[in-house]
């Protein structure tokens, strides 16, 4: 999975409506283009690519009033919030994502139902718990990696990433269980995207043709 897809989705669906240089700006406050392939060119390429795709709607809009271009302006589909729930779901049962994908992932769970997030990362640890035992038949951690020469350093941090996933889930679910943050349905939503014209102190200030549009 392609953590842009996601990202980009995820920001549109939360203005409701924004423009290219709108959802790179998020991106960019979310310190997307620190942690994953959310680049200038990345990103309005995936908004293009998925106006073709029929998950977004594209919006010509007027000239600004100083003269500017008119801008593109993007809107979710219905089938494009499906494809942001789905990747959404994915990304948080499927315990080897890459970093990006479960970063975007977690910054959108709020979006679902506070028992459907829990229910998604129990799914998740039952899934690495089987992964484990899968490297555990070969392996056994007690004996140390020493058993199989320096490969065994291999299967050793296979299953010191595990158990950290599985720690790091558990801690995640006890935290949520106990009613932290605010989740679909349950009241006003956290805000984190830029309001129109905010200035982003994490801007990168970098030039993209994509920008005026």
């Amino acid at each position: 999975m392609s953590a842009i897809r996601l990202l980009v989705l995820g920001a549109v669906r939360q203005h409701g409506r924004a423009h290219g240089y709108q959802v790179r700006n998020d991106l960019e406050y979310w310190g997307a283009h620190e942690w994953s392939n959310a680049k200038p060119g990345s990103i309005y390429h995936a908004l293009k690519q998925m106006a073709k795709q029929g998950l977004l709607i594209e919006h010509e809009t007027a000239p600004s009033t100083a003269g500017g271009p008119p801008r593109t302006e993007y809107e979710i589909t219905e089938a494009g919030t499906e494809e942001c729930f789905r990747l959404v779901r994915e990304a948080l049962t499927s315990y080897d994502q890459k970093m990006d994908v479960k970063s975007a992932a977690i910054g959108f769970i709020v979006e679902l139902p506070r028992a459907e997030a829990v229910a998604l990362l129990k799914e998740r640890i039952r899934g690495i718990e089987v992964w484990r035992s899968s490297v555990t038949e070969h392996y056994v951690p007690e004996d140390g990696p020493e058993q199989l020469g320096h490969i065994g350093e291999i299967m050793n941090l296979w299953i010191h990433t595990a158990d950290a996933e599985a720690e790091w889930t558990q801690g995640l679910i006890a935290r949520i269980e106990g009613g932290a943050y605010t989740f679909a349905g349950e009241g006003e939503p956290f805000v984190g995207v830029l309001a129109e014209g905010a200035e982003n102190p994490y801007a990168t200030g970098e030039q993209h043709p994509g920008d005026p549009r």
